[in-house]
Order: structure tokens, then C-alpha cells, then sequence
């Protein structure tokens, strides 16, 4: 069994569309971010992720669970870190994403994830 514990709020700021493509992780149920972080987890943590988000006025809060992690050294120089999986509540934060992705969504273009 994962545990599932709840860490400090991480911050991620986006300030690009090309940043966003690659941190976004459409392919999740609800949608969710690639985190840089060198802090370890485990699958199934409990974060929350303070959103600086393009033009958005104010950061954006999303709370999620861990379901990718890029170990540091990981094959390919990815970059190390996680993918958090936004909740049920926070879909209207994907939608904002895709709105700002909008055709880039369909991009070959390498993500952080895939």
C-alpha cells in the first residue's frame, strides 16, 4: 500500500504558452501539471500547487495527488520531478489551460511527461 500524506503547498509559475504545453498533462481524467521538484514523494500524495498562471490577475490553488514522478537522472535529461493530477473540484482549472492551449493541445511537440 502508498501512503498517502499531504505536503507543503508547492508554488509552479507559467509564464509562457510553450511552458504550459509542456507542463500540462492532458491525457488525466481531469487534467494536471508537471511539477518541478527535487523533494521526494510518493504516488498518491496529497499536494496543493499555488498556480501563477500567464496572465491570470492572481495565482490559481490546485490540489491533487501525485501520479508521475521523473526521478532525478531520469533517461532522455528529463527534468526531475512530479505530475500531480488536479481533483474532481479543480477541472474548471483544466478547462482555463486548455483554453489558453487551444490547438497546441494536438502538438507532437515533447512534453516534461510524454
Amino acid at each position: 500500500m502508498l501512503s498517502s500524506m499531504t505536503h507543503d503547498r508547492l508554488t509552479l509559475t507559467i509564464t509562457d504558452q510553450s511552458a504550459l504545453h509542456a507542463a500540462y498533462m492532458s491525457f488525466l481524467r481531469h487534467g494536471g501539471l508537471f511539477v518541478p521538484t527535487t523533494a521526494q514523494y510518493q504516488l498518491g500524495d496529497h499536494v496543493v500547487i499555488s498556480l501563477s498562471l500567464l496572465d491570470e490577475p492572481a495565482p490559481l490553488t490546485v490540489s491533487g495527488r501525485v501520479v508521475w514522478m521523473t526521478p532525478k537522472g531520469a533517461q532522455g535529461h528529463r527534468e526531475t520531478g512530479i505530475g500531480v493530477e488536479f481533483s474532481e473540484q479543480d477541472a474548471a482549472v483544466s478547462h482555463k489551460i486548455e483554453n489558453y492551449l487551444g490547438g497546441s493541445l494536438q502538438s507532437s511537440r515533447q512534453t516534461h511527461t510524454l
